[in-house]
């Protein structure tokens, strides 16, 4: 391995950070599916996150139209518990309309700090993932929330809750809609120590 520092393209890092400025989480789909061709090279880069120790601890589930709809009517369900009829039907009516879904998970461990380590390892994987795929003109919407966590659909997906962790539930597609959006100002969240 070389200890040479390769010089630095000015155009290459412009590019670079455009991307990062530019990507947007995506809530509205065009309907046609982009299918997984993308999605697969969009892995092959994610696993190329750091991660410390060299755990590899990401998996990622690719979700076919017959699991996505059956997730959909679990995740209707769950709406529904938490919201009303009402809400579970607008869930899945949303859900049905999502032309591609994926799972990413994190290999659990009983070691706190390492577990810690694979969930952050996981969550660096996404950015690349996510990166990639704006770059292909491909959006995403990752979800964390409460389904994220739920025992119905570790066992609707066959997941193991004990060995892996649920990080995020993906939708993908060509975006219908891409949202402006501000950031706060590099002097509102940088604290300088000397």
């Amino acid at each position: 391995m070389s200890d040479q520092v390769v010089p630095a393209d000015d155009n290459a890092v412009r590019a670079i950070a455009e991307l990062i400025r530019a990507r947007r989480t995506i809530n509205l789909f065009e309907s046609e599916p982009v299918g997984t061709s993308a999605l697969i090279d969009a892995i092959e880069l994610a696993r190329w996150a750091p991660n410390h120790r060299l755990t590899e601890p990401w998996r990622f589930y690719l979700i076919g139209p017959e699991t996505a709809a059956s997730v959909a009517r679990c995740w209707a369900g769950f709406e529904a518990e938490l919201k009303g009829e009402a809400a579970g039907a607008a869930r899945l009516k949303r859900l049905i309309a999502i032309p591609g879904h994926f799972v990413v998970t994190s290999a659990r461990h009983e070691d706190a700090v390492i577990d810690l380590e694979n969930y952050a390892a996981v969550c660096c994987a996404v950015q690349n993932l996510t990166l990639y795929l704006w770059q292909r003109g491909i959006g995403v919407k990752w979800t964390s929330g409460a389904i994220t966590r739920e025992p119905r659909l570790y066992q609707e997906l066959g997941i193991d809750q004990q060995s892996e962790r649920i990080v995020g539930y993906f939708w993908y597609g060509r975006p219908k809609l891409v949202a402006e959006q501000k950031r706060r100002s590099v002097d509102e969240i940088t604290i300088r120590m000397d």
